[in-house]
């Protein structure tokens, strides 16, 4: 058995069982595929494919399925990322235009990539340890009071208003905004942080009370909230319609995707934009989903991951597909923030 017949082979069963659900027999592939052999020699071939490993046969005179391992063959050697169509493309722009903030850029991305996949979609909020300032504002209020306004690379605008022991003098609010400016923009939120206590002493001891407030109020603004452990999760009802696909009941799958643990540890090896991951079957570390696949990447610029998406179905899925659409999704969620 030459090994491009072999791959072939696999690729047809894959394929048919991805889309029937059935076992696939060497009749059938032989009627639907080109595989220039006769039945008997597409027999031999899977009865191969059987010893590696590949595929499995669940019933004494059925066809066979594929395996763990046969998919894993499948999406490493045989399967390529399909375009997505015109429709789809659209779909996508349609759901993220007029987002107003992170949290609704969130909400809209799990949404639409769980219609483009019907599967369960998860998507992680922005990183705010691996997020870099962008802008920061001082704005004076009435009284000894001032407004800081926060505005990360993940597109989070956080705001504070602070009450000081005296109104601070405009030219010390402009240099406190010019000297902060300096110490924190396009740096990560924590390195940011430890650079603006350094500033305190540029300044004259009488101004230090004012500004040692400022800098403490911006230190917390920074690392106040974990937005990098929080995720929004769509579609589940989704896995209703492949309760066949999975051996025993379909609940221990739904108890495991309630876990936000486990959900961000599923999405966790998706360290670039530019790289998807796939894990199949028991590859998911969870006996709960060993029916289950899961397909992810890292959104953000080219060189920086913010966070990451991905979706969780059944091992028999659409794999180019849903590769295609996670991508994609990834691709206009990383540029949405990035132009917010």
């Amino acid at each position: 058995m030459s090994e491009e017949r072999k791959l072939a082979v696999l690729r047809a069963i894959v394929e048919d069982y991805v889309a029937t659900h059935e076992p696939v027999g060497s009749r059938t592939l032989v009627e639907r595929h080109s595989l220039g052999v006769s039945p008997a020699t597409v027999r031999n071939d899977m009865a191969l494919l059987e010893e590696e490993g590949l595929i499995a046969q669940p019933h004494t005179s059925a066809g066979r399925i594929p395996t763990d391992k046969g998919y894993r063959l499948f999406v490493d050697k045989l399967s390529t990322v399909r375009t997505l169509t015109t429709a789809e493309r659209r779909a996508i722009e349609t759901f993220m235009e007029g987002a107003v903030d992170v949290d609704d850029v969130v909400q809209r991305s799990v949404r639409v990539l769980a219609q483009l996949t019907n599967q369960v979609a998860i998507v992680q909020y922005p990183s705010l340890t691996r997020s870099t300032v962008r802008h920061i504002e001082l704005v004076p209020l009435e009284g000894a009071k001032i407004l800081i306004v926060v505005i990360t690379s993940s597109g989070r605008v956080e705001q504070r208003i602070i009450e000081l022991e005296s109104t601070p003098s405009e030219q010390l609010v402009s240099s406190m905004r010019s000297r902060i400016t300096q110490a924190s923009l396009g740096q990560r939120l924590p390195e940011a942080s430890l650079r603006l206590a350094d500033i305190i002493d540029q300044f004259a001891r009488p101004d230090r009370p004012i500004v040692t407030a400022i800098v403490t109020t911006l230190a917390q603004t920074f690392s106040n909230e974990r937005s990098d452990e929080r995720i929004a999760v769509g579609g589940t009802a989704n896995l209703a319609r492949f309760g066949a696909d999975f051996d025993t009941a379909i609940r221990p799958v739904l108890e495991a995707l309630e876990e936000q643990v486990v959900l961000l540890r599923l999405l966790g090896e998706a360290t670039s934009p530019s790289l998807m991951t796939v894990r199949i079957g028991s590859e998911t570390g969870y006996q709960e989903l060993a029916t289950t696949s899961v397909v992810a990447s890292a959104y953000g610029s080219d060189d920086e991951a913010l966070a990451t998406l991905g979706t969780v179905g059944p091992m028999r899925m659409d794999y180019p597909g849903t590769m295609a659409a996670v991508g994609a999704v990834a691709r206009y969620v990383g540029r949405t923030i990035s132009e917010g």
